[in-house]
């Protein structure tokens, strides 16, 4: 057996004997557990970045055969792309890397996921604590690196042979338990090894070890003859609290005027149980883009909210008594200062989320209910005995916008932002999902895209709206639901994610990159500073004159440029049909783009108003 003898450690038996085991081998060992636990839990997909310290670890994942794995050479990208799994599949991934600056590359996509209560698994590897501030090579404080972040986390010791097995079994299990809480979120194990770190060999004394932890131990014997997980941690049942049920379905039933607003949510449960309490209540809806209830708004009564509040005239006659806002944050800016002006004002307002933080930007108090949003919604419908009539109205402003957008796109023989993401809307077949990137893809989807598009799954990255690792998040969330993918972002989130390109080369799915390319953050220029034209362009326009063909063919990846609303649909119609990566490069131009949504937002807001006063 090799290795270095002086890194052996021992092994107490009961009887007072002891057994000298190889360092290399009870990192492997230990590595191997941590691995089969969590496979045994149902936790099979790793990202992992390249690493020496590491080398334990992943070694454990290539030699479980019940293991499926990407290989990330970017550490920030490996986060991303773990979130994307998880934000589809509701399960965590796990993220392994080695020590010192890798394991701080995870941060953004950690805090994405605490505050959008995302389930993920770090095991980052770290140097041994007699190395911790000596200035030793890649060796940083990594206990606690990401703050209040994570759900739990734990600095695992060097493997040693005095430690029963069991230690790393219930550690693992109890981090699962932790990430997959009813608060999920990101666990953190960081693991410590000592040299060598090569794959230890099995030996005579690995046998012995495990055989006097299993002769010791009736669950360790019970755990080796089964396919269970160590520890069997049962998750508290959801119930609808009566009490709030009640009270919820009295003010519906009760009120003069109810809107229903869906914020993001996260699985078809919950889309299906708030249509249904939408269709038993008749109460006025809207949707945000990342309720998955925007596209196909079967039962949305204003699918574009957003615009139809340009109107002073609907405005003034939209005046609901109760407002019941189900799901996370909403993307339009107009609908938030619309609900705030109404908790202020005193009307019953209730809030129905899935998690138990504070969601009340504005302070507006009201009832607050952290609830399984399906079980609610389902039990408060079963109370509603009859719904309220929809007044004409509202299914008029709705078809009024839609033809609206639609003759107004007719008349533009040049390509729009406004226009690819109708047109993307229309397209996407029901077999495909739908990311949307922040600033302004997301912002115009939300405005724009049509009401009777495909229903498709769509992810958005808004627990922290941040513009970094878009492009790997879009990967793992294809790969989670496993489907093509059609992304759509702006320049500058593809730049800031660029390396993330050679992810996409060699996706599980295919992913179709949309990239509105308006040579810099557009989303800046319909902001007050655009006015301030000596600072606007150098710190906030920021043009970029990079090129997206070039990074494209950087990553081996098929590219287009379409220079037409025509021959856009027809580019984009190929892409899904053939169901091939592919980055679709959009040349807009800023000014254009203001000028636009400032002309089709006046004539709407015309539309609507006009029908306010018949």
């Amino acid at each position: 057996m090799g290795g270095n003898r002086t890194q052996a450690r021992q092994f107490s038996h009961t009887d007072g004997q002891s057994t000298v085991i190889e360092t290399s081998t009870l990192n492997s060992l230990w590595s191997a557990l941590l691995v089969e636990e969590l496979v045994r839990n149902g936790i099979d997909y790793f990202c992992i970045s390249p690493g020496s310290r590491s080398t334990p670890l992943t070694t454990a994942v290539a030699r479980n055969s019940r293991t499926r794995s990407i290989v990330c050479i970017d550490e920030r990208a490996a986060a991303f792309h773990a979130l994307g799994y998880a934000r589809a599949t509701g399960h965590p991934a796990v993220l392994i890397c080695t020590s010192g600056t890798a394991v701080a590359n995870y941060l953004p996509a950690v805090v994405e996921a605490s505050v959008d209560c995302i389930p993920l698994i770090i095991l980052s590897a770290d140097r041994p604590p007699e190395l911790r501030q000596t200035r030793a090579n890649q060796t940083i404080n990594q206990p606690h690196i990401f703050g209040s972040y994570v759900r739990w986390e734990f600095d695992m010791p060097c493997p040693d042979a005095q430690v029963s097995p069991s230690f790393v079994l219930t550690t693992a299990d109890y981090a699962i338990a932790i990430s997959r809480s009813p608060v999920p979120g990101p666990v953190h194990l960081n693991c410590m090894f000592r040299e060598p770190l090569l794959p230890g060999e099995h030996s005579d004394t690995e046998s012995e070890y495990l055989a006097t932890w299993k002769n010791n131990t009736a669950s360790a014997r019970h755990w080796s003859e089964s396919s269970s997980p160590y520890t069997q941690y049962e998750q508290p049942q959801w119930t609808a609290p009566e009490p709030a049920v009640k009270h919820t379905a009295s003010a519906l039933a009760s009120a003069r005027q109810s809107l229903i607003v869906v914020g993001r949510l996260d699985h078809k449960a919950e889309r299906q149980a708030v249509e249904h309490l939408i269709t038993s209540t008749g109460a006025l809806a809207c949707a945000d883009i990342s309720s998955g209830l925007r596209l196909h708004a079967k039962g949305i009564s204003l699918p574009f909210i957003d615009q139809a509040l340009l109107s002073a005239e609907l405005r003034a006659s939209l005046q609901p008594d109760v407002v019941l806002y189900i799901g996370g944050q909403i993307t339009s800016k107009r609908l938030q200062q619309f609900l705030d002006a109404r908790g202020a004002s005193g009307e019953t307002y209730i809030t129905a989320k899935s998690h138990p933080f504070r969601q009340d930007p504005s302070h507006a108090g009201g009832y607050h209910l952290h609830c399984d949003i399906a079980l609610f919604c389902t039990a408060v419908a079963a109370h509603i005995a009859e719904p309220h009539a929809m007044l004409p109205i509202y299914r008029a402003i709705t078809h009024a916008t839609e033809q609206r957008i639609a003759a107004w796109l007719r008349a533009q023989p040049q390509i729009s932002e406004i226009g690819v993401v109708h047109d993307i809307s229309t397209r996407i077949p029901a077999s495909h999902a739908l990311f949307l990137s922040n600033s302004m893809p997301i912002r115009d989807m939300d405005m724009y895209a049509a009401a009777t598009g495909a229903r498709v799954p769509i992810g958005v990255n808004r627990g922290a709206s941040g513009i970094d690792g878009i492009i790997a998040t879009a990967c793992g969330f294809a790969v989670g639901l496993a489907r093509p993918t059609t992304l759509v972002i702006g320049d500058l989130a593809l730049l800031h994610d660029v390396n993330s390109l050679v992810l996409a080369a060699r996706n599980a799915q295919p992913l179709i990159i949309v990239a509105i390319n308006n040579s810099g953050g557009g989303i800046f220029s319909f902001l007050p500073i655009a006015q301030h034209t000596d600072v606007f362009e150098p710190y906030f326009g920021t043009p970029q004159q990079f090129s997206i063909a070039h990074a494209a063919a950087f990553a081996g990846l098929a590219y287009a440029q379409p220079q037409s609303p025509r021959e856009f649909s027809d580019v984009y119609t190929t892409a899904v049909q053939q169901q091939k990566s592919i980055v679709i490069e959009v040349q807009t131009h800023r000014q254009s783009n203001i000028a636009q949504h400032r002309e089709l937002q006046a004539l709407i807001a015309a539309d609507i108003s006009a029908l306010c006063k018949l």
